[in-house]
């Protein structure tokens, strides 16, 4: 039974952390964003995020928040959200879940502490500025 579900695997789809190209004195803040890579759309893409970790030796988790997108278009990006400076000390995951081709996929996308940072920067494609990314 278990040779008749197909293991397919989640290709051309990244999560990429970017800085904002102007930043305000009261926040420091960064946006995450979801890249289509694919030469098809993707539907009912679901995000959840959340952070978890140690910070000065306490235990911190962040809420768990809840993205929706219909239908994410070919070669495409979308925002899904911000995220301050002061969490990437924690462990930050996006699991995303969306439909492809008639089948369901899903994959957690996970930037351990620390590699949100400048030395991991790639150029990120569709945005077209230094970020980091995880393919």
């Amino acid at each position: 039974m278990m040779k008749d579900i197909p293991n397919l695997k989640v290709e051309d789809i990244a999560i990429a952390v970017v800085p904002r190209e102007i930043q305000s004195d009261e926040e420091d803040l960064w946006d995450t964003y979801l890249i289509n890579l694919k030469e098809d759309p993707i539907t009912n893409v679901l995000i959840n995020s959340k952070g978890y970790g140690e910070v000065e030796g306490e235990k911190m988790k962040t809420t768990i928040l809840r993205h929706f997108f219909e239908e994410i278009p070919p070669l495409s990006v979308v925002k899904i959200e911000p995220i301050q400076v002061k969490l990437f000390g924690l462990t930050n995951e996006y699991w995303v879940s969306f439909t492809y081709d008639d089948y369901m996929y899903d994959k957690k996308y996970i930037f351990v502490n620390g590699s949100i940072a400048s030395e991991n920067f790639t150029r990120i494609p569709f945005i077209n500025r230094p970020g980091v990314m995880i393919r």
